[in-house]
């Protein structure tokens, strides 16, 4: 009898357990479906032409696939470093998803498209494929059309030092006297 005074108790216990779990997982390091896989053939139509594009038109590699949509806030926080991006020469092209592609096509007129060509993926159907959670989403298609790297979140500068540099050596070369200056005080 004295023990069913202690069951709330317990539960109390339990589920606190579970709740500190759960606030201390890492949300950007969801598990990638498709990593070391080749990219999802698909058949979509690109944004700006209306054209059908598949795969083979991601022809510029490695390049960075960014998953986007103009509902996205944190999109629009890191869109800024996506143009720095593709200003230097790094290869992105942009998998709209779930979105509304008028509104994707004026978000774009309006703050800049860093983008080589633009996957509309209105209905989710290749973003599911790719094993999205949501947006923005990050990838690294390598010489060989292998998904060779995901990030979860906000790319920025760090990150992309952190965890993308790798595969492109040549922009990291070309931003270290700069970055040597700046550490130097000149």
């Amino acid at each position: 009898m004295h023990a069913r005074r202690f069951l709330p108790l317990l539960g109390f216990v339990l589920l606190s357990v579970l709740l500190f779990r759960g606030l201390s997982l890492d949300p950007t390091s969801l598990p990638a479906a498709r990593l070391g896989q080749i990219f999802p053939e698909f058949a979509k139509l690109e944004l700006q032409s209306g054209e059908v594009i598949s795969f083979v038109d991601l022809n510029q590699r490695p390049a960075l696939v960014n998953v986007w949509a103009t509902w996205c806030y944190s999109c629009r926080i890191e869109h800024p470093y996506l143009l720095e991006l593709g200003k230097s020469g790094v290869p992105i092209y942009g998998l709209n998803y779930k979105d509304d592609p008028v509104k994707a096509r004026g978000w774009l007129a309006q703050l800049g498209d860093p983008y080589r060509l633009n996957i509309v993926d209105d209905e989710g159907s290749l973003g599911l494929d790719l094993g999205v959670y949501g947006a923005p989403e990050t990838y690294v298609i390598d010489r060989d059309g292998k998904i060779v790297h995901r990030h979860v979140g906000i790319l920025d500068r760090s990150v992309f030092r952190a965890d993308f540099s790798a595969w492109f050596p040549a922009l990291m070369d070309a931003q270290a006297p700069v970055a040597q200056r700046a550490l130097d005080g000149k």
